[in-house]
């Protein structure tokens, strides 16, 4: 099931791209809604606050008090604290719960939707992240406006939030709600349609998204460092201790003129552990398929420098991972080339005027990668020259 991250700030209108989600057949799972549902009567955690706080935060009808609650653990970070661990076990165990029911009745997508993702730091969980994008003032209008909220309190909501940037770099998908209501679902209906559907489908599938034949280059894109992130952050999430480093590799690590792929590679302890089949199972999971075929690098030794390799099932980013032994050659090189390319004016010209001319060739995107194979042997020596020099050496965990 593709799980899906949804955000946004008080007053943003993330309630209303989740209930449109939902029209779409998308299942829904509220954070807060799931915060209420396990303090009602009944339930063992309500128990575990009475026996913690007492019965002072409580109604006379058995109730919880919620004001009187929040009383009692504002500004006491030990209350706060003994609360969370009461109810965040509680919460998490009945979110996961919810999301077994959905995966479980053949649900394509899941949709979490989380006012505190970024807060919780949650972003690595879901295989795309969804902000609701709305500017503060608008948002400040509508909780004046439609809510009846004091100016005041809008304000303070707001700032005890994350803030717009700090949302924005863990956004996958940016819905812009500055306009009418109806251009908002207009919104969320195309990235059903265009991203969803089909990344649901491949996860189900385990169909990689693989890259155009034609050859496409571009200049220096600034959202592919934010890209590389989100992956990284995903894969580490993944994988935990089976990867020992997570790096973005390639041009548009550098960043320099490039084809839109996204390089990564996951540095392993042994290619023993990347054939594993807990590495396998987490790779799946995550939307990275292993392509069984591609089992080893072009050389600049003239030995075998093997690796494997997965793509990603996202249809808007192309993704490849390349997982090598940590320490290998192979893992060494790709690091070593990235920044030689960052730290050498003179390198990237060179590479770019390579790239530059077999482009005018109207070669095909594997017919360019391959050509480019004796422009890498040749300037390896160079490379290591720098190395060299500098006393480069590998980061010991990756970016």
């Amino acid at each position: 099931m593709l799980h899906i991250g949804l955000t946004g700030g008080i007053g943003s209108g993330k309630s209303t791209v989740s209930r449109r989600l939902a029209e779409l057949g998308a299942v829904v799972v509220d954070a807060d809604l799931i915060a209420r549902e396990v303090v009602e009567p009944g339930e063992p955690a309500l128990e575990l606050i009475r026996a913690r706080f007492g019965d002072e935060v409580f109604t006379d009808e058995g109730a919880l008090d919620r004001p009187a609650l929040g009383r009692v653990v504002f500004g006491d970070p030990d209350a706060l604290a003994a609360l969370e661990g009461i109810t965040h076990p509680a919460i998490w165990e009945r979110t996961a719960e919810r999301f077994a029911r959905a995966r479980g009745a053949g649900t394509a997508v899941g949709v979490h939707d989380m006012p505190l993702l970024v807060e919780k730091r949650m972003a690595g969980e879901y295989h795309l992240v969804v902000v609701v994008d709305t500017a503060e003032e608008e948002r400040v209008r509508r909780l004046v406006e439609l809510r009846g909220m004091p100016e005041e309190e809008a304000r303070s909501r707001i700032a005890a939030q994350a803030d717009d940037a700090q949302r924005r770099a863990v956004a996958d998908v940016l819905l812009d709600n500055n306009g009418a209501p109806n251009e908002l679902l207009a919104r969320v209906d195309r990235l059903w349609q265009e991203r969803l559907t089909p990344f649901a489908d491949n996860l189900e599938t385990l169909t990689p998204v693989r890259a155009p034949q034609e050859l496409h280059l571009r200049e220096p894109d600034p959202d592919w460092a934010g890209q590389a992130q989100r992956e990284l952050a995903r894969l580490r999430h993944r994988l935990g201790s089976l990867a020992v480093t997570l790096d973005h590799i390639g041009s548009t690590a550098v960043p320099m003129y490039a084809k839109p792929i996204l390089d990564l590679q996951v540095g392993v302890a042994s290619l023993d552990v990347a054939d594993s089949a807990e590495f396998r199972a987490a790779m799946d999971e995550g939307g990275y398929p292993r392509r069984d075929h591609v089992t080893e690098d072009v050389a600049k030794d003239g030995a075998v420098w093997p690796k494997r390799y997965h793509l990603g099932c996202d249809p808007a980013v192309p993704i490849h991972v390349h997982v090598r032994e940590v320490g290998s050659p192979g893992w060494r090189w790709a690091l070593l080339f990235r920044d030689w390319l960052r730290a050498d004016e003179a390198g990237r010209a060179d590479y770019r005027a390579e790239k530059d001319r077999l482009a005018k060739q109207g070669l095909t995107r594997p017919e360019y990668a391959e050509a480019k194979e004796p422009w890498f042997a040749a300037a390896d020596e160079r490379i290591e020259a720098w190395a060299a020099r500098t006393g480069w050496t590998a980061p010991a965990r990756g970016e």
